[in-house]
């Protein structure tokens, strides 16, 4: 097992506390980034460390800090996208429920790089204990003076706040997130332009996930290139955690370097298949994940590797199905969900994605027709690309995978009646 970052303070007695925090090294970084470095100088080091976007996209991290304007007419932003709704996806959790100070910390290094005052962590309405343990921290540290005015004796001041969603996975995405933060309806905006020009109550804003955040005062600390050279040799990138669920003898949260075989994962980590069965599919990283099928999970677990097979890294969520699953069964759990959450502002996810779960309910109750798996495709294919956020293309590409990739299985359906 790879020496812990991210998860070294998990399992340790009251790991959420500053004390325990502290006595681990924390808010060293924190005094180093103040005291020793200016602010373009944390840029350049998370820039050099190869981080990039842990909740889904994959943007790198100090490029995406550098679109923001050193000076503006408006007050900056930076907005923590704890809004962890992706099925099959429980990351973040484990870092603001055992570790809220590095979120914290990580929160404050990189407001300090980017010239930003005031700080939010949007947390999903479910996540009750990551609200409580978060909200515990923030007051621990403007009690030490990591949070308020005058941070260290430099001059610099931060408020932070969390923010709890109502529970809607469409706020996940960072325009949805915006527009609930400021009080309206979780809906996406049109971008042009993009948050980092106008986000936040109309300011430049910067979005990044708890885990992205949370490696930042690990940067710092140790350097980009330390944090870089983490990741499997060639591939660097730093370290990940890998949510893996489903058929497993060992479900969990495993913070393994970026690049480690998929076919390890399962099998090293998570001690293979429950029953010792044979694996069907899985999806490699989230539910929106395009479907892998048992021949492809050789695939090096980054963002070129898997994209180059027509799949995505995502949020590193693995999804592992055994050779009982039923896959008719499971795609339409899963569009029925998307469904569901539709926001409803683009025509093609609003109806694109209900007309996908009626057909597909359609199948598994004996109902369908030669002509559904064709038609399901032509839907899929009408609503990728064309909506205003990726959630249409997150509801498009399971369908497309599966029905591609396991065609069969549904034909079978279809002719059985």
């Amino acid at each position: 097992m790879p020496e812990l970052v991210l998860t070294k303070n998990v399992g340790k007695k009251d790991s959420h506390t500053l004390g325990i925090y502290e006595q681990g090294g924390g808010y060293q970084a924190l005094k180093k980034a103040l005291l020793e470095m200016k602010p373009e100088d944390v840029i350049k080091e998370v820039d050099k460390s190869g981080l990039r976007g842990r909740g889904g996209a994959g943007f790198p991290a100090g490029k995406k800090w550098s679109f923001i304007p050193k000076e503006a007419p408006k007050p900056k932003y930076l907005t923590v996208n704890a809004d962890e709704g992706e099925p099959g996806t429980f990351k973040d959790r484990v870092i603001m429920e055992n570790d809220p100070h590095m979120l914290v910390e990580g929160s404050i290094i990189t407001s300090y790089a980017i010239g930003i005052y005031q700080a939010y962590i949007y947390v999903r309405g479910e996540y009750t204990r990551s609200i409580s343990r978060l909200e515990d921290a923030i007051n621990e540290a403007y009690a030490r003076g990591y949070l308020g005015k005058n941070i260290l004796d430099t001059g610099y001041y931060l408020d932070m706040a969390v923010h709890p969603g109502a529970g809607a996975y469409i706020c996940g995405e960072e325009t949805a997130l915006l527009e609930s933060l400021e009080g309206k309806k979780g809906q996406p905006r049109m971008k042009p332009p993009f948050p980092a020009i106008v986000g936040l109550f109309q300011g430049p804003t910067v979005i990044n996930n708890v885990e992205t955040i949370a490696c930042v005062p690990h940067i710092i600390k140790n350097g980009g290139e330390w944090f870089n050279n983490l990741g499997a040799p060639g591939v660097g990138g730093g370290i990940k955690l890998f949510p893996v669920s489903g058929h497993v003898k060992k479900p969990g949260v495993y913070e393994l370097p970026v690049g480690t075989p998929l076919r390890e994962i399962i099998y090293n980590y998570a001690g293979g298949v429950r029953g010792d069965k044979k694996v069907k599919a899985v999806i490699p990283g989230g539910s929106s994940a395009p479907v892998l099928k048992v021949e492809e999970i050789d695939v090096k677990m980054d963002f070129n590797s898997l994209a180059a097979i027509g799949s995505m890294m995502g949020s590193g969520a693995i999804i592992v199905m055994d050779e009982d699953t039923d896959l008719v069964k499971t795609l339409r759990i899963l569009i029925k969900f998307y469904a569901h959450e539709s926001c409803g502002k683009c025509t093609p996810c609003r109806e694109g994605t209900g007309w996908m779960a009626k057909i597909i309910t359609r199948i598994e109750k004996g109902q369908g027709e030669s002509s559904d798996l064709d038609a399901l495709l032509d839907i899929a294919n009408g609503i990728r690309g064309r909506t205003l956020c990726p959630m249409g293309d997150a509801a498009a590409m399971p369908v497309q995978s599966f029905v591609t990739k396991f065609r069969g299985e549904f034909e079978d359906y279809i002719k059985r009646g």
